[in-house]
């Protein structure tokens, strides 16, 4: 994919754009307006439209439809202002590949081209939903659609602000909502983002293993040590270490994370000597760190160490108008991973999901959506295969529809 038409009004963005993909060997023409569009298809002939939805003539979704009429095998990219769910998911409908919304980084543009190039869809009706980054699942994924709900956008705001420095992020939020992805994001857009993100559950570490699989140890050092070891530190060092439920530490291994984090050595298990260490900490938890740390189950001055800027992950009903968003990315991954073609919901299984309260948050969210995919025979997921497969979900929304109508409310 080489020929690269970009269509937007802002002349500045558009000649960016060009000076940037032209270093990168696309050859890219710009153009302001629909009507000037509709004749670079016919002269430039593109691999690649970039267009923005929001223009001088006419909207970007009326010029995809029309390019789809006679040009099908171009692939669409759509960028927007505005990150409405509704036209993003309309123009996905209409034939687009992925969109992106402003501003945004020239990088991640580049991983959607690059992803757009390497799909092949079988047949037209799989071009319907993009295909989710192609790369490995543990390195640098773009775990979920950014949220656009302002509860969301809070959260995105906190990340910019805090990523470029090297304070310590403290991740408040309920079991799946995200906390690894946020993780993941600050360590991607910090300055050690070209080293190691090295995460760790320490609800599953072992307490008498603790201090070899932080700090390492060398052969011979306790029975079964039949090699040197590196421990998390040392593996993330120059990068970021991301301690996953945090509040599962015994108070002795709180300790020792405390004196390295202020001495910033680490000394292998048998060890004579101790080994510098240069490791960004975020942490996270749903936990109530403050009652643990009154009982006595988590030391204060680890805490505040640790919490040097906070934030507060909301939960998925507390952004309802995210739903169809992280809905439609589930649908789209669940088809890539799965071989299938489900192209869409219907209004009522829309509704369902929107009105149940997600106690298991995005997760939750997640595994229904691949649930569903699974089961269907037909392009459109529809209600009478929730009761099934996510009964959960269908029972809480005919409970929430029959007390609407008890209370006169239907």
């Amino acid at each position: 994919m080489k020929n690269v038409l970009i269509l937007d009004d802002d002349i500045t963005l558009g000649l960016m754009l060009k000076t940037w993909l032209s270093k990168k060997n696309y050859v890219v023409q710009t153009v302001i307006n629909v009507a000037a569009a509709k004749k670079e298809m016919e002269l430039f002939k593109p691999e690649l439209v970039i267009s923005d939805l929001r223009l001088p003539d006419e909207n970007g979704i009326s010029f995809l439809k029309w390019a789809k009429v006679d040009y099908p095998e171009v692939t669409f990219i759509m960028m927007t202002s505005y990150a409405d769910i509704s036209t993003a998911v309309e123009s996905i409908r209409s034939g687009a590949y992925d969109y992106i919304a402003k501003p945004f980084n020239p990088e991640d543009l580049l991983e959607k081209i690059k992803s757009a190039d390497s799909f092949q869809p079988s047949t037209p009706a799989a071009k319907v939903m993009p295909k989710p980054k192609s790369g490995k699942s543990d390195q640098k994924e773009d775990a979920y659609v950014r949220g656009e709900s302002p509860e969301c956008k809070k959260v995105y705001e906190y990340i910019d602000l805090v990523a470029p420095t090297n304070l310590s992020v403290f991740i408040k939020g309920e079991s799946g909502v995200g906390k690894e992805h946020i993780a993941r994001m600050i360590h991607e857009k910090s300055k050690r983002a070209n080293n190691p993100f090295v995460p760790v559950d320490c609800g599953v570490m072992n307490k008498e293993l603790s201090a070899s699989d932080f700090f390492g140890h060398v052969k011979g050092s306790f029975t079964g040590a039949i090699s040197n070891k590196k421990g998390h530190f040392a593996e993330a060092n120059g990068g970021t270490l991301f301690l996953d439920e945090i509040g599962n530490l015994s108070i002795d291994v709180q300790m020792q994370l405390l004196r390295v984090l202020q001495e910033k050595k680490v000394k292998p298990v048998g060890a004579i000597k101790e080994i510098d260490v240069d490791v960004r900490i975020v942490v996270a938890t749903n936990e109530d760190m403050e009652d643990a740390i009154m009982k006595g189950k988590f030391r204060s001055d680890l805490y505040h160490r640790v919490n040097e800027f906070m934030i507060k992950v909301p939960t998925l009903k507390e952004c309802e108008s995210d739903i169809p968003a992280y809905a439609y990315y589930f649908l789209a991954k669940a088809n890539h991973e799965m071989d299938k073609n489900v192209i869409d919901f219907d209004a009522e299984a829309l509704q369902c999901m929107k009105c149940y309260n997600w106690p298991g948050n995005i997760r939750e969210l997640k595994n229904a959506i691949f649930r569903l995919v699974l089961v269907a025979q037909t392009p459109i997921i529809t209600l009478d295969l929730f009761p099934d497969n996510v009964p959960g979900i269908f029972a809480y929304y005919n409970n929430k529809i029959e007390h609407a109508k008890i209370n006169g409310k239907t």
